[in-house]
């Protein structure tokens, strides 16, 4: 590698994970008005016609005490089919890749989560809280527990999938 490329190759690292984290907050931002429209004040598809688990020890274990839908049993692999798209498009698949993308649909989740919240009318900021988001189980600081627990995932898993090899 030339020492042109190799600076460019250095300086652009930053720019490449600032744009893909603002790159995945704006899908979230259009995916979060998308279930604003769909699911208007009653977030986690509450009034929606779809089938409901609400209690099953494996919800506590792997869904963080929120009930499965029929609308999330599809929703959540259409959202891990989307982010894998570009490993198949392109034809490379690796371990640093995979651990990109599952980083990215971690901060999209987070993201559009929240900004679901923020943005529907019919909660806001002020009504982000555990008395008004009751499927939320978990907070801690202010915001729920599994926002805490994905973000730091999120950023050990971005940070691999960047580090430069040896």
């Amino acid at each position: 590698m030339s020492r042109i490329t190799r600076l460019t190759h250095l300086t652009s690292r930053p720019l490449h994970i600032l744009l893909t984290v603002v790159w995945v907050l704006l899908l979230a931002l259009f995916f979060a008005q998308t279930e604003i429209q769909i699911e208007g004040s009653a977030g986690w598809a509450i009034n929606l016609p779809t089938w409901r688990i609400e209690h099953h020890w494996l919800l506590d274990l792997f869904w963080g005490g929120r009930a499965m839908t029929g609308y999330h049993a599809w929703v959540f692999p259409f959202i891990i089919l989307f982010f894998h798209f570009p490993l198949l498009f392109v034809g490379h698949w690796s371990w640093r890749a995979e651990a990109r993308v599952a980083a990215c649909i971690m901060l999209f989740w987070i993201g559009e989560d929240f900004l679901w919240f923020v943005l529907n009318p019919a909660f806001g900021l002020a009504r982000f809280d555990p008395v008004n988001v009751t499927w939320h189980k978990h907070w801690a600081m202010g915001a729920p527990v599994d926002y805490w627990i994905f973000s730091v995932l999120a950023l050990v898993l971005l940070r691999l999938s960047y580090q430069r090899r040896e």
